[in-house]
């Protein structure tokens, strides 16, 4: 392989090409024959630090935190609610500083997560992943949508169904095909108003146990003694606790599904990418930590995990544990605040997924693995013909007239979190594969962002995360449902044959060798760009606040 100091290359890898084309040529380089590095053929960079940042705020605050959290309680208890929310947010950090230190190494415009599988794993893998990538995030629209439509209907309006999706589905494909700042400014304020309501919330949990509401009863672990910290899943004694908190582990995921991706694919778009994409990622866990680990240690605390009224197949936002824990204190007026902030997660989520599925589908075609017709992008750069194309899968949402609003939710829920998991695995392999080629080419030192524990975190998160995988529908196996089996593995069948499909017809390799894998390519012109950011410097003490926030 050539290797020139400009990050040229001439040889075809993987079912890709790398074009060596002059630099006074007016097209610019090319890579793999379709990713051109000149500015004219790119999405524009229209992210800020602090969309970047809520972007990814906001795809992890959906639906699963304000209600799936009241499934799980009600199923396994509190003990495990907590504790699995614990190890899932270790697992979806390590994965997040994964993706943190490819996507800012080469923070190219257009290129998304499946594009590095192919360029350091494997064109096969990279097209089995793209694609069940974009399957993931349309499902997920579809889903929001749903959550969405089952939370309007909580305020009894004449309203029907069929037309509570609709309104959903049209302001999330406006906000997504108008450009990317209005698509970055509303998720920012989305994000914004969850951030500011789980805070709200927290805090009145806080009150609650300390015993400072109407009735004043201080709860402190009451309910952790009675009924209990564990509820027993499936086997009696110790089995049947660990198998509680297997249980909730799992269903823990779907809560996080996708939403460490956006980070990396938003990279691209993203304004001084190797400031502000490890500003996001660094930052990550800590909001995660509040959110996910202080919410549910205060949700179990305040509603008993036999509750009647938490999450069960027919259910709907009254459902939501802060709901039933607000009204057990005696405090009355905000069912109506927490059901408004919970539609507004399920909107700004579906926001998010319909941008991510479009960019997934837009890198696809440009890689010459869906039609090249959803290359097309306006004037401003949004590639609308992929968000129309990931926006009509999400009609699958009108399912909701003619089924039950909650049992069409859990559906697409159990089949984007496989997806999910999948995506995940494939994410680990690739940045290990990305790893050992700096490492044998002698360019590990050169990597401009760096985590903790690597690569040994990534071995440990893709171990744990394959047993995910494999035992996701463990129950079906003790009490035999074949409708639950299907929901629960039907996706890995799908997803061998997109990939051994795709190896057969074009005969690829089952992985580069680590010397041969370019990781020179597009550096150069990266490095370039980003020699050319300035840090902001704060004039005063509101600034530095408002800096270190976003």
């Amino acid at each position: 392989m050539s290797k020139y100091g400009d990050g040229s290359f001439a040889e075809k890898q993987g079912g890709g090409e790398v074009l060596d084309v002059a630099s006074s040529n007016n097209q610019g380089q090319v890579i793999d024959g379709t990713i051109s590095l000149d500015a004219n053929h790119q999405l524009q960079r229209g992210l800020k630090s602090r969309h970047i940042q809520f972007l990814a705020l906001g795809g992890a605050i959906g639906t699963g935190l304000f209600v799936g959290s009241g499934g799980i309680l009600a199923t396994v208890g509190p003990a495990p609610l907590w504790l699995a929310y614990l190890s899932m947010m270790l697992l979806v950090w390590i994965v997040m500083n994964c993706i943190g230190e490819m996507s800012t190494y080469l923070p190219l415009r257009g290129i998304t997560l499946p594009y590095f599988t192919e360029r350091f794993v494997d064109a096969s893998l990279g097209f089995a992943a793209g694609w069940n990538y974009w399957y993931a995030y349309a499902i997920l629209v579809a889903a929001e949508a749903s959550a969405g439509a089952i939370l309007l209907n909580y305020w009894d309006t004449p309203v029907p169904t069929w037309a509570w999706i609709t309104i959903i589905l049209v302001v999330n494909l406006v906000l997504n095909i108008i450009a990317v700042e209005v698509f970055g400014e509303a998720e920012f304020w989305f994000a914004s108003i969850k951030f500011i309501t789980i805070m709200g919330l927290i805090i009145v949990g806080l009150v609650i146990m300390l015993g400072g509401g109407p009735n004043h009863e201080r709860l402190g672990f009451h309910y952790w003694n009675d009924p209990g910290a564990f509820k027993e899943y499936l086997a009696p004694g110790a089995t049947g606790r660990f198998a509680a908190y297997w249980t909730a582990f799992i269903r823990a995921g779907f809560s996080f599904i996708t939403s460490p991706e956006l980070i990396g694919l938003a990279a691209g778009e993203t304004v001084a990418p190797r400031r502000n994409i490890p500003k996001a990622a660094r930052r990550f866990l800590g909001r995660l930590a509040v959110f996910y680990g202080i919410s549910s240690l205060i949700v179990g605390c305040i509603v008993p995990s036999d509750n009647k009224h938490l999450l069960s197949g027919s259910s709907d936002a009254s459902a939501s544990p802060w709901v039933i824990g607000i009204q057990l204190a005696g405090i009355s007026g905000l069912n109506h605040v927490i059901n408004a902030a919970i539609l507004t997660s399920a909107w700004s989520a579906g926001n998010a997924f319909l941008y991510s599925g479009s960019r997934i589908l837009y890198s696809l075609a440009q890689n010459g693995q869906a039609p090249a017709i959803f290359t097309r992008t306006t004037r401003r750069g949004v590639p609308y013909t992929a968000v129309l194309m990931t926006w009509a899968f999400s009609l699958l949402a009108y399912l909701n007239v003619s089924n039950n609003g909650a049992q069409v939710f859990t559906w697409f829920s159990n089949l984007s979190t496989i997806s999910g998991y999948i995506g995940w695995i494939v994410l680990l392999i690739t940045y290990l594969r990305f790893r050992q080629a700096l490492k044998v080419q002698g360019l590990l030192a050169t990597l401009p962002f760096k985590t903790p524990g690597q690569p040994y975190a990534a071995w440990f998160a893709l171990v744990m995360i394959s047993i995910l995988t494999l035992t996701n529908g463990f129950q079906v196996f003790v009490h035999w449902n074949y409708k639950d089996f299907l929901a629960a593995y039907i996706t890995l069948p799908a997803f061998l044959v997109l990939y051994f499909g795709h190896k057969i017809w074009h005969r690829t390799r089952f992985h580069k060798p680590a010397g041969e894998i370019d990781v020179l390519t597009g550096k150069k012109e990266m490095d370039d760009m980003c020699a050319n950011d300035v840090d902001p410097v704060p004039k005063n003490w509101l600034e530095k606040i408002w800096f270190w926030i976003a």
